[in-house]
């Protein structure tokens, strides 16, 4: 899976058990396409998985398909929100990727430029040495250096949730953290998902350019594609309306807990604390693969992958570029794109190569059962491999 904490045990990345939900339809029309029925087939089945509350958003050169299922929130039983605002959790990546290339292709910052360089002193201490990892290895999590969550969530569980989730860390406090932990391996020499990474991509924006990467991803990315409803809210842990509720199940016969508000020890940086709707990912996924962000270069740079380890939880054959992966698909070729997830919710965004079809998934619970959690998975990649091989 293309997960936003993919640390953290089985049990908690799980989704909801089996719950068997209504299904709103995919669309007003009364006679909806082929498209639309296959779309919204397949959003029931995640639904009849466990998620308590399925979107799906399908852009074509034929047009776009909706559909939903489930519901809004299991004390209201509101239907589920129409492009409702999610959270995006680690598909920010991918946006904070597309500012770093931009500023390669401006020449202000060499990929082969290392942290040390960037950032004097920051990567240091416990076997870690900044002069050995280069922006490329941040970017494309071959930088051996341990994940931060590690440390701001070290007890998996609800009371962990409530105590710590309205505290904030600034940057160099959470990569003080990771480099508190000896590396992984050598940079450079594996492959490893690591939130740390980026933690430090928003920091060497800031260095290069003088202002946050928040202001950068608005100035070069949103404002450019229109992407009114995308917000890089920092620390503001609340989502605006429509949205659909998140929950998570932290232990497999626990509770369900109603985690709409983030945890903000790893919800407020550059590794995963965007905000948007299912319209503006698809916009903005479609054009990157188009070339409308990036000079050629830099997105044949991004575009340039390594093999992702098969126990790492995605799909086989899935490979990694600089803040893009690379899926195959099942009637060929392959799609890009990029997941994020947090407690209670996983959001899948993915374009086909030319980015003539883009199709955004968001699931909106999560459960403690890891069984559940492999049906569940199987029946999101099924999902967007259906919505993107289709020809109709």
């Amino acid at each position: 899976m293309i997960l936003h904490r993919s640390w953290l045990p089985a049990a908690v990345l799980a989704f909801v058990p089996a719950l068997v939900l209504p299904s709103a339809a995919a669309s007003a029309a009364p006679h909806p396409s082929a498209a639309a029925r296959s779309v919204q087939r397949d959003a029931d089945a995640l639904r009849d998985t466990g998620v308590t509350g399925v979107a799906v958003r399908l852009e074509t050169p034929g047009g776009t398909v909706t559909s939903r299922s489930g519901v809004g929130g299991l004390v209201t039983r509101r239907p589920v929100a129409t492009d409702g605002y999610l959270r995006l959790g680690s598909t920010t990546k991918t946006f904070v990727a597309t500012v770093l290339l931009q500023l390669v292709g401006e020449e202000r910052v060499s990929l082969d430029g290392t942290v040390e360089e960037l950032l004097p002193g920051v990567v240091s201490g416990a076997g870690n040495d900044g002069r050995t990892v280069t922006v490329r290895d941040l970017l494309q999590h071959t930088s051996g250096l341990s994940d931060y969550i590690h440390d701001v969530f070290p007890d998996p569980g609800a009371r962990t949730y409530f105590a710590d989730r309205w505290r904030a860390y600034e940057p160099e406090a959470l990569v003080g953290l990771a480099v508190r932990h000896e590396p992984d391996f050598p940079a450079g020499t594996r492959w490893a998902y690591s939130n740390t990474n980026y933690v430090l991509l928003g920091m060497i924006i800031e260095k290069i350019t003088g202002t946050t990467w928040e202001q950068q991803v608005h100035d070069r990315v949103l404002r450019p594609l229109c992407l009114r409803h995308t917000d890089t809210p920092g620390t503001r842990p609340f989502l605006p309306h429509p949205h659909t509720a998140n929950y998570q199940q932290f232990t497999a016969d626990g509770p369900m807990v109603d985690t709409t508000i983030p945890y903000r020890p790893f919800d407020s940086g550059a590794d995963g604390s965007m905000t948007g709707t299912a319209r503006d990912l698809n916009r903005f996924f479609s054009a990157l693969a188009r070339g409308q962000l990036l000079k050629p270069a830099e997105l044949a740079a991004m575009r340039n992958t390594v093999p992702v380890p098969p126990d790492s939880g995605h799909p086989e054959g899935t490979q990694d570029g600089l803040g893009l992966f690379f899926t195959p698909l099942s009637c060929g070729g392959g799609y890009l794109g990029h997941g994020g997830s947090g407690f209670g919710y996983v959001v899948r965004a993915a374009t086909t190569t030319d980015g003539r079809r883009t199709v955004t998934v968001s699931a909106h619970s999560r459960s403690g059962d890891p069984h559940t959690a492999a049906r569940q998975e199987d029946a999101l990649r099924d999902l967007v491999d259906h919505a993107l091989c289709r020809t109709g």
